[in-house]
């Protein structure tokens, strides 16, 4: 009887440590509608991801913010006019060893909510910029997962001309293709809502601006005067980002952040030193950000005026977190029409056969 209940105890120790290498299970999602292509998209060419025809969309993928991730893959194919012409390039933190490969289960959580996505994950590696991070306000910003959009274009096969760059916790209520159409010229790299009107100064330290050699010298010589914008949502022509080594240029200031501290954020700082000045503005419609409040408090906030082709939580508060407490904030529930999510215990399971609320591009 002894020797049975310590054989017991030992398979349960066993099953245990092995769960505990695998890493935590993935939250169930349910399948997503099929959605198709309209009259006039474009023909597969045959050429895969090299077809011209494709839009290319870039998102950092992994199981914290996969619930999120889930709902902004299905807003953005339930508004493309063009589904099929969408293709995804998710970039997911490496796993430590081929035996511990989260990302074959991050891949199989796709190919069973959306079976008919054309996607693609790739491999990043913490150690990439794991000597470039320094502390942030909050430390979700200080994830290396954050830093890996300044490598896109070393990981996207190089037939990729541009892609769109999209944060997890985005929702479209617009035709994605119209974003990707914006129209890059010769002295832009990166393409985003610009917000003139924010203060553009406190992004920096006062070490920053009091230093001769940066501050307002920085940004001296620029196509405009510097505005923030927001790297949740960009437009990226990867072929000029590489002719012009600007990963490069972005961990230049990384490198001196660590040495001076002229910023208080994490990956945002960098690209405004870079471009801020340099980017080509889109309509503000395309990131109607700070949903998600501040990086403290994660308070409530409006859409701000104007129309509306793509909404943000931006900011400490996420609406799926907000949502399992019980204290959701408006808009959170125009994004719950999108989450398929499938609680454990079955309550309160999307139903996405019948298709979330159609949001108005008008708004």
């Amino acid at each position: 009887m002894m020797a049975g209940a310590a054989a017991t105890a030992l398979l349960i120790f066993f099953l245990a440590a092995v769960s505990a290498e695998a890493g935590p299970a993935l939250p169930r999602f349910a399948e997503a509608p099929q959605y198709r292509n309209g009259e006039g998209c474009p023909a597969p060419s045959g050429a895969g991801v090299c077809d011209p025809g494709l839009v290319h969309i870039a998102m950092t993928l992994d199981a914290h913010y996969l619930r999120g991730s889930m709902a902004a893959i299905y807003s953005l194919l339930k508004h493309a006019s063009c589904p099929e012409s969408l293709f995804f390039h998710f970039l997911a933190a490496a796993a430590p060893a081929p035996e511990d490969d989260d990302i074959t289960a991050l891949r199989r959580a796709l190919a069973a909510s959306f079976p008919s996505l054309r996607f693609q994950i790739y491999p990043f590696r913490a150690d990439a910029v794991a000597g470039l991070i320094s502390a942030s306000v909050r430390a979700a910003l200080e994830a290396p997962l954050n830093y890996a959009r300044n490598h896109l274009a070393d990981l996207l096969p190089p037939c990729v001309p541009r892609a769109i760059y999209l944060d997890s916790d985005i929702l479209a209520a617009d035709d994605v293709r119209r974003l990707w159409e914006t129209r890059l010229p010769a002295a832009a790299v990166v393409a985003a809502p610009e917000y003139c009107h924010a203060n553009f100064s406190r992004y920096f330290t006062p070490a920053f601006w009091s230093d001769p050699a940066l501050g307002a010298r920085v940004f001296a010589g620029r196509r405009r005067p510097p505005c923030y914008f927001n790297t949740g949502v960009m437009v990226v022509d990867l072929r000029r980002w590489r002719a012009g080594n600007y990963r490069r240029r972005i961990e230049r200031w990384m490198e001196i952040q660590k040495e001076k501290r002229i910023y208080e954020l994490g990956s945002l700082p960098p690209f405004l030193l870079v471009f801020a000045g340099e980017v080509e503005a889109v309509d503000l419609r395309w990131n109607q950000h700070g949903l998600g409040g501040d990086n403290v408090h994660g308070s409530c906030r409006p859409l701000h005026d104007g129309p509306v082709s793509l909404m943000h939580w931006s900011g400490k508060g996420k609406p799926w977190d907000r949502l399992d407490a019980g204290r959701p904030c408006p808009l959170d529930h125009t994004w719950k029409s999108y989450d398929l999510y499938v609680p454990g215990d079955g309550s309160g399971a999307a139903s996405p056969a019948s298709g979330p609320a159609a949001l108005s591009a008008s708004w």
